[in-house]
C-alpha cells in the first residue's frame, strides 16, 4: 500500500486533490480493514495481495466536491475508511456512505460522471486505481458483486454473515445418514411376530407390505397393544400406521427435522428412486446437533410438571443459536420454535385439562401475531385467544380458568405477558361471539381486523375454519385494506441520508414491521390462506400484484433483516441484556451496515410503490 504526505492546504473546500497523511497510518491496519468489505473478503488471496500493492491512501476535508455530474469521471475506487460523502442527483440527497462503503465504481464501469459526491465529513478513504479495478474484473465474484443488482447482494450477504464458531452440516443429505437397509414384514403378521424380528434385527420399527405400505414401532405396540389390553396374538395391521412418512435420500437434514415436527412421527422411511432405503429415528436425527429441534422436542415431550416449564426459553436460544450457525435463515429458524412452541402449547392444555376436567364444548388455543405468522424465533410476548363452541357458553367460566392457567404456565416458560392485555385470560368468547367481533372489526377497527388475518388454530379441537371464514368479506372491503396500507406505510424506514455510523435503528420497527404489514395487505387483496410473510409475498407475486425485481428485493431484504435481527437479540440474550432490537450501527460490521441501508432503501421503494396503488392519500 503506498502512502505520500501533502500538505491539507492543497486540497482545498471545493477541490479534489487529496492529501495523503503520513502520520498514525500503522494504526490504521489498512490490509485487514480492505479484506474485511465485500468484496475483496472473497476473491484470492494472491490477487487481493496484487491489488494491496497499488491502493493508496487519501484525505479530503468535508466540503470537497470529488465528482460532479456530467464533469469528469472518478479514475478510482473509493473505499471510506473514516468520514462520510454524501451522493446527490439534481440537489437531492440519495445516499450517505460511511465506513467500510465504496463508490466511483460507476464511473470506472460506465466512464460518466452520474452523480454528485461530496464530502459531508472529512473523509479518510483507501483508492484502487481504475487500472487496478479493470484487472480485478477478470474475477468472478467482484466483478458480480458491482454488476448484480439490490435483490443478489442481499442474497449473497446472507451466505457471509457472522455466526457462531460451531457449525454442524445442516445441509448434509438425509440419505448419508442410512446404515442399514429396511426390515419388511408380511402384512399378515402378528404382533408378536413384528416383536421377534424387531429384537432380532435390534430394530424399533419394521415396515409392513400393506396397500399401501406400513410402519409398526415400538411406540406403536407400547400405545396400541400393551396400554389397550391387547395381546400378542393382535393383528399386526391393526396397529400399523399408514401411509408411511418419508422423505428423498437428498433431502438436507433441516428439512427432515420439518417432517418429523409437523408429522409428530419418530420414524422417517428414506427413499432413493422411488425404493424405501432404510429407516431414520428421532435420535438419528438427534444426533445431527444436541442443541437441534428434535432435542429440544424431545425434551418438551418429556415433560412431565410444570415444575420443568422454566429453562424453555434458553434452550429457544441456544437451539436458534445452533441452527443459526449451521446456515440456515431466520425464517426457517422461525419455523422450527413455532412448530415447538406448538408442542409446548398442547402439553400445557392438557395439564390445565387434568385439573379443570373435560372441557364443556370443544375449543381452540388462537394464537396471533408472530406466533400466528410462525416468524418467532426467540420467545416474545404471549398473544392468543380462546374460542370455544357456542354450546359451551353456559360456562365460560371454565374457558376463563383455562385462559388463566395456560396464560400463567407460558409466562413460566419465558412467554412474558402481552402488556396490553391481549391474552386468552380475557380475550375469550364463543363462535358466534367471535363473529359479531370480526364484522365490527372490519367495520369500525381496521387495525384490530388486520391482526386477525394472522390468526391460528395452535391447541384444542375445536374447527377454527368456520371463524376464520368470517374474515372472507373484509377481502371485498376497499377501505380496509386502504386502511391497513396506510398504517403499514406510517412505519417509515430511516432515510439513507440519516442512517450515520452514530444512528440507532430499531431493525423490527423500522424494517420488519413495514414488510409484515404490507404483505398482509396484498395477501388479502389476493385471497391467500397464508400467514408467512414471505409466503404472502410470493402469493402477491403470482397473483400479479408485484413486479419480481420488486418482490426479489423486499424479499431479500426481509430475509437480511430477519438474520441480522436474530444474530442482535441472541447476542442480548447471550449478555443478559433486555431482548431489544434497536441496534447502533457502530455496533454493526461494514458489510452489514452496507446492506441494512440497502434493505431499508429496498422496503421505502416498495411503500412509495404500494402508497400508488392503495391511494392511501384518500384517508
Amino acid at each position: 500500500m503506498r502512502a505520500r504526505a501533502q500538505r491539507p492546504a492543497a486540497a482545498a473546500r471545493g477541490g479534489g486533490s487529496p492529501w495523503y497523511p503520513s502520520a498514525g497510518l500503522q494504526a490504521i491496519d489498512p490490509i485487514a480493514f480492505v479484506r474485511s468489505v465485500a468484496p475483496f473478503d472473497a476473491i484470492p488471496r494472491a490477487l487481493f495481495d496484487e491489488a494491496m500493492k497499488n491502493v493508496d491512501i487519501a484525505f479530503y476535508p468535508a466540503g470537497t466536491a470529488l465528482v460532479r455530474i456530467g464533469g469528469e469521471p472518478l479514475r478510482h475506487l473509493y473505499l471510506i475508511r473514516k468520514g462520510s460523502v454524501r451522493l446527490e442527483r439534481e440537489g437531492q440527497t440519495i445516499q450517505l456512505l460511511e465506513e467500510g462503503e465504496s463508490f466511483g465504481y460507476t464511473s470506472l464501469i460506465t466512464r460518466k460522471a452520474t452523480l454528485d459526491a461530496t464530502v459531508e465529513e472529512d473523509v479518510l478513504v483507501y483508492r484502487l486505481p481504475d487500472e487496478e479495478f479493470q484487472r480485478l474484473l477478470a474475477d468472478a465474484h467482484f466483478a458480480g458483486h458491482f454488476a448484480v443488482g439490490l435483490a443478489e447482494r442481499l442474497k449473497s450477504s446472507l451466505a457471509h454473515s457472522p455466526v457462531a464458531t460451531f457449525q454442524p452440516d445442516l445441509a448434509h443429505e438425509v440419505g448419508a445418514l442410512v446404515r442399514r437397509p429396511p426390515v419388511w414384514i408380511d402384512a399378515g403378521a402378528t404382533v408378536a411376530d413384528a416383536a421377534r424380528v424387531m429384537r432380532s434385527e435390534g430394530i424399533s420399527s419394521v415396515l409392513v407390505r400393506s396397500d399401501p405400505p406400513g410402519i409398526a414401532t415400538d411406540r406403536d405396540f407400547r400405545s396400541r397393544v400393551l396400554a389397550e389390553g391387547r395381546g400378542p396374538g393382535t393383528p399386526l395391521l391393526e396397529v400399523t400406521s399408514r401411509p408411511i412418512f418419508s422423505v428423498p435420500a437428498e433431502t438436507p437434514v433441516f428439512e427432515a427435522w420439518k417432517v418429523l415436527l409437523e408429522s409428530g412421527v419418530h420414524h422417517l422411511a428414506v427413499a432413493r428412486d422411488g425404493e424405501v432405503t432404510g429407516v431414520l429415528t428421532s435420535n438419528d436425527l438427534l444426533k445431527c446437533s444436541a442443541q437441534g429441534p428434535v432435542s429440544v422436542l424431545r425434551g418438551v415431550e418429556q415433560l412431565a410438571s410444570r415444575d420443568a416449564l422454566p429453562g424453555y426459553a434458553n434452550r429457544v436460544a441456544e437451539m436458534a443459536s445452533t441452527l443459526l450457525a449451521g446456515g440456515l435463515d431466520a425464517n426457517t429458524i422461525a419455523g422450527f420454535v413455532a412448530r415447538l412452541g406448538d408442542t409446548l402449547l398442547r402439553r400445557i392444555l392438557q395439564w390445565a385439562e387434568d385439573d379443570l376436567g373435560p372441557p364443556p364444548a370443544p375449543y381452540a388455543w388462537v394464537v396471533l401475531g408472530s406466533e400466528g405468522r410462525m416468524e418467532q424465533t426467540l420467545l416474545t410476548d404471549q398473544d392468543n385467544a380462546l374460542a370455544f363452541a357456542d354450546e359451551g357458553e353456559s360456562r365460560r367460566d371454565w374457558y376463563q380458568r383455562l385462559g388463566e392457567r395456560v396464560n400463567a404456565d407460558l409466562e413460566t416458560a419465558g412467554f412474558p405477558r402481552c402488556p396490553g392485555g391481549r391474552m386468552a385470560r380475557r380475550w375469550f368468547d364463543g363462535v358466534s361471539g367471535w363473529r359479531r367481533e370480526i364484522d365490527d372489526c372490519l367495520e369500525n377497527r381496521p387495525h384490530d381486523a388486520g391482526a386477525l388475518f394472522d390468526a391460528r388454530r395452535a391447541g384444542g379441537q375445536l374447527d377454527f375454519a368456520p371463524i376464520a371464514a368470517a374474515l372472507e368479506r373484509g377481502r371485498r372491503m376497499r377501505h380496509l385494506v386502504r386502511a391497513l396500507a396506510k398504517e403499514a406505510i406510517s412505519f417509515t424506514p430511516p432515510s439513507g441520508f440519516l442512517l450515520r455510523r452514530s444512528s440507532t435503528v430499531d431493525l423490527e420497527a423500522h424494517g420488519m414491521t413495514p414488510v409484515v404489514l404490507l404483505a398482509r395487505c396484498y395477501a388479502i387483496e389476493a385471497g391467500t390462506q397464508a400467514r408467512n410473510t414471505l409466503e404472502r409475498l410470493d402469493a402477491a407475486l403470482a397473483g400479479g400484484f408485484m413486479g419480481e425485481n420488486v418482490h426479489a428485493q423486499v424479499t431479500e431484504a426481509y430475509r437480511f433483516l430477519g438474520g441480522l435481527r436474530l444474530r442482535v437479540l441472541l447476542r442480548r440474550h447471550a449478555a443478559r441484556e433486555p431482548l431489544s432490537t434497536e441496534v447502533s450501527l457502530a455496533e454493526l460490521t461494514p458489510l452489514e451496515r452496507n446492506r441494512l441501508k440497502d434493505s431499508f432503501r429496498a422496503i421505502k421503494g416498495w411503500q412509495e410503490k404500494a402508497a400508488y396503488r392503495y391511494q392511501t392519500n384518500l384517508l
